[in-house]
């Protein structure tokens, strides 16, 4: 099997997939990337350099796996179906020999992973599956603090949520939680007709570089009142966080402590506002 520059097409993707007897399956999100040029704009836009440790989600096929382990020291590779992970050492070693020792595939969820051997990553570079993709994103920049940089490949409408500004209608929960870790911005679309089978939804690149935590506060009380302002879009924030508070009388003693104003929703709101809401509520507490 030999692909364009070391890299695949569609005609080797179609074969992967017979040969596996794989049915792409729409509730694992399968699309499989097939353009070279797509894989290469992609791996220049992350911004890897020969030292880079990259992890990557779902590689499916491989067509992006071949293009990171050209540009970075090692390609750690979480693929949850058996059948793609025990494939795709294999179609490194068909492709690019070369490059096969710098491949490490982990067979597990993304979402339920708890640790990964060897070296930290210092970039997550991904197409993740769109059901799952936020979810998948904030845990893995949680557990992994050695993710200096990010560029996955999203769901346009979730690119969107990630990268969106306070006050603006996609603005949400995706969006604060992204921003604790860093700054997020939209980093260019991608055609669907890239993809095989071809989804029903545009993709988009978002990008992340990481930044230091808010000092002096704990992320979990952030993204608690951060859940709780936004769980009832259309209430007041007084209103909003009276259940998070205990009253709707201690929310508004907490936000004005805040110097927030009450009657503002949660979408006025940016990180640093809910940073100061969480941490007027712990000093009220004490």
């Amino acid at each position: 099997m030999t692909g364009s520059s070391g890299l695949l097409g569609p005609a080797e993707i179609r074969e992967l997939a017979r040969r596996l007897e794989l049915r792409p399956s729409k509730s694992r999100g399968q699309n499989f990337l097939h353009d070279a040029n797509t894989v290469r704009r992609i791996v220049r836009a992350a911004g890897l350099g020969r030292d880079d440790v990259v992890l990557e989600v779902g590689p499916g096929l491989g067509s992006l796996t071949l293009g990171l382990l050209q540009h970075s020291s090692r390609v750690v590779a979480v693929e949850v179906d058996a059948r793609l992970a025990a494939a795709l050492p294999e179609t490194v070693a068909a492709v690019a020999p070369g490059l096969a020792d710098r491949l490490a595939v982990v067979q597990a969820d993304a979402l339920s992973l708890e640790r990964l051997a060897g070296p930290p990553p210092t970039a997550l570079v991904a197409n993740l599956p769109y059901n799952v993709a936020v979810p998948v994103l904030l845990h893995l920049l949680e557990l992994l603090p050695s993710l200096r940089r990010v560029l996955v490949m999203v769901q346009a409408e979730v690119a969107h949520r990630l990268a969106a500004p306070p006050g603006s209608r996609t603005y949400g929960v995706p969006s604060v939680k992204a921003a604790w870790y860093g700054e997020v911005r939209r980093a260019g679309a991608i055609s669907r007709h890239v993809f095989w089978p071809e989804p029903n939804v545009d993709s988009e690149l978002v990008s992340l570089h990481r930044r230091p935590a808010p000092p002096g506060v704990d992320r979990t009380a952030v993204f608690n009142v951060v859940d709780a302002a936004f769980g009832t879009r259309r209430k007041t924030l007084r209103a909003a966080l009276a259940p998070w508070a205990g009253s709707a009388v201690r929310a508004e003693a907490v936000l004005r402590s805040a110097g927030i104003d009450p009657s503002l929703r949660g979408e006025a709101l940016d990180l640093s506002a809910f940073v100061s809401l969480a941490r007027a509520a712990g000093t009220m507490q004490e």
